[in-house]
């Protein structure tokens, strides 16, 4: 039986982005530069997330951008006048994910994630090329090469692209170790590596490459390597571009004395595109003199090098809807699964399936609140701080268990399992806030309990603890808590994030125990409610296989028939150079699913962000979804940088 039913999950910041992409006339001089005279235009009209673009024509009018409004990343193209703003591009047909278009020549250049590799722990991304008169798509990457981030050059002769090559992905993400290699449009298997490390690469001219990488010194930075028009091998020894002591990256050329980078700055707090002079060595401010306090990403030139694009939030006066739904469907690979995007983390279906529970972001308040399934209507349950991790109880209406204190916590922080208590009829159009009685049901003292689950039959809770000094799993009584304790599982490892099945026969809960001496892998465990049975559910790889013990496999959950798992893994890699945006804690992270014996494998989330704690319940039938008014105005556009970079270099 194929699966089915209605899955809800939270993707890292990414309902506050509203990003579109804007461009402003490129100066004459830097002496001349000013607000007024930068002209900033929008080119794209305010829906969802649109981003990566590249201009289109000669002189900056039309733009190829990526833009999530179909609920995945798919290509379009702006023409300003037209009847629509935006139409879309011919790509793949069924990819959920598409990245960095460029058109040349009557083809359009493009990254997807449609076409699975034959091992897993690699990335999906590969360049392809569609022909737009006869809408034919090909595959430019050779198979079982990693490509990202290509760069057309002007003449649209020559490529450069970020290469895992046919390495196998080394788990890093903060930094690539992808190469830089440069191949002819008209022969793509013959590649040369021209850098031996670095991104997101750009032509300038047709006998140079600009990427980014860091530097020995700490610092994000530009480098240059001139290429044999010929033979396309390197000419001559790599050049470093800008200085250090302020990070630079995901450079844009074209062929004149001005390139265009992303900026971090000890002064500022946020990414800036500036301009810098390659003769003089000189920065010119562009964004921060129109909008100081906004992030700034990805810039790229017109082909004439009149206009500089890049995109940003929308807000700020700009044109455009900048409401966050509390729902946002998200297209699904298996017809018969439905996919919701909350607005928030950690969302568990109420008895009925009408209401979801869910927490606020890792960091901010609300702490917990009560959503209906058709995004149409919020209560807040409790603003109380530090809470993470819900399960409603399956018998009681009026009960959702959570989690009371830090989340990424040693074994001995104090960190309780709680129950809160309510009145459903309180949940009604005119309260925005119920009230609710919270018990707490496991004691300060005992360390760090969390991620409580439910029994089907509502009397238990399974949940994670540190109490002697381990992570490992624990059985209260639903209503009385400490007063009836078991032990589940036993040992010098990690058990954590438990749920049960809803049968009741089984708790799926994910493990380190493996390979104890690494926090970093987790796999899918399979225990019985009395502690027989255990079972290790292999989803990468056989026993004893190099891939079995590589997976990361969080946030583990049941099907509605039991028939099927669900859970967040790094099966699949990175698809995009996480520098290029905002912070995402583990940008790997997708959503699969396969049989309780680990077979059937499928990917259900593909794209640059960190998706997890889903859960999953019943088809709900609901056609469409009511957008209701704005959750949480004030994260609009404040999302973080990659909170690994740094200007303490």
């Amino acid at each position: 039986m194929e699966p089915s039913g209605t899955i809800a999950f939270a993707t890292v910041s990414v309902t506050g982005f509203g990003f579109d992409v804007f461009s402003v006339a490129v100066p004459r001089s830097a002496e001349s530069v000013t607000a007024a005279g930068l002209a900033e235009r929008c080119h794209t009209d305010g829906l969802s997330i649109n981003y990566n673009a590249q201009f289109a024509d000669e002189d900056g009018q039309e733009v190829a951008f990526v833009s999530e409004r179909a609920g995945s990343a798919g290509l379009f193209l702006s023409r300003p006048g037209s009847s629509e703003r935006a139409v879309p591009l011919p790509t793949v047909e069924g990819s959920l994910f598409h990245d960095r278009p460029t058109v040349r020549n009557g083809r359009l250049y493009f990254v997807s994630a449609h076409e699975k590799p034959a091992v897993p722990f690699r990335s999906w991304a590969a360049v392809y090329a569609t022909d737009l008169s006869s809408k034919e798509t090909v595959r430019v990457t050779p198979e079982g090469v990693v490509d990202m981030s290509p760069a057309v050059s002007a003449s649209g002769e020559l490529l450069a692209v970020a290469s895992y090559g046919e390495r196998p992905w080394a788990f890093d993400f903060r930094v690539l170790e992808t190469e830089v290699a440069v191949f002819r449009a008209a022969d793509p298997a013959r590649r040369v590596v021209v850098a031996a490390r670095g991104g997101w690469p750009t032509w300038h001219g047709e006998g140079a490459v600009l990427f980014h990488r860091v530097a020995e010194d700490g610092w994000w930075s530009v480098f240059r390597v001139d290429v044999s028009p010929e033979t396309l091998e390197p000419s001559g020894a790599e050049t470093r571009v800008t200085p250090p002591g302020v990070h630079c990256f995901t450079p844009a050329a074209t062929g004149g004395r001005w390139i265009a980078v992303a900026t971090r700055r000890k002064e500022r707090a946020h990414r800036h595109v500036e301009l810098f002079d390659l003769e003089t060595e000189q920065f010119t401010s562009l964004t921060s003199l129109l909008s100081p306090e906004l992030h700034h990403y990805n810039p790229f030139f017109s082909p004439s090098g009149a206009r500089l694009g890049y995109h940003r939030f929308r807000g700020a006066g700009a044109p455009g809807d900048s409401l966050i739904p509390y729902l946002q469907p998200v297209r699904s690979p298996v017809s018969s699964v439905r996919m919701l995007r909350v607005h928030g983390s950690f969302p568990s279906f109420s008895p009925d399936a009408k209401h979801l529970a869910l927490n606020g972001d890792f960091f901010k308040a609300p702490g917990l609140t009560i959503l209906r399934t058709d995004g149409s209507k919020r209560w807040v349950l409790t603003e109380k701080p530090n809470l993470f991790s819900t399960s409603w109880s399956p018998t009681e209406s009026g009960v959702v268990f959570t989690s009371m204190g830090p989340i990424f916590e040693t074994p001995k922080a104090t960190v309780r399992v709680a129950r809160l208590e309510f009145d459903p009829c309180e949940l009604t159009d005119d309260r925005d806030d119920v009230d609710a009685a919270l018990k707490e049901l496991t004691r300060p003292e005992a360390g760090n309990d969390a991620f409580p689950a439910v029994s089907p039959c509502g009397r238990w809770v399974v949940f994670r603890s540190g109490r002697s000094g381990h992570k490992n799993l624990y059985i209260v009584d639903a209503a009385r808590g400490e007063d009836t304790i078991r032990r589940l599982t036993d040992g010098e490892w990690i058990d954590t994030m438990p749920s049960w099945s809803p049968d009741g026969n089984l708790i799926a809960f994910s493990s380190n125990r493996h390979d104890p001496a690494n926090a970093a892998v987790f796999s899918i465990y399979l225990v019985r409610p009395d502690g027989t049975g255990l079972r290790r559910v292999h989803v990468a790889g056989p026993p004893g296989s190099p891939e079995a013990d590589k997976e990361r496999i969080n946030h583990v959950c049941f099907s509605p028939d039991c028939q099927w798992l669900l859970f967040t893994s790094n099966l699949g890699a990175v698809n995009a150079e996480p520098i290029s945006g905002p912070n995402q804690f583990q940008p790997y992270g997708d959503l699969y699913l396969c049989r309780l014996d680990g077979s059937s494998l499928v990917r259900l989330t593909c794209n640059p962000y960190e998706n997890g704690t889903p859960a999953w319940g019943p088809s709900l039938g609901v056609e469409s979804l009511s957008l209701g008014p704005p959750a949480a105005d004030d994260s609009l556009g404040e999302f973080d940088e990659p909170l690994w970079l740094t200007c303490d270099v």
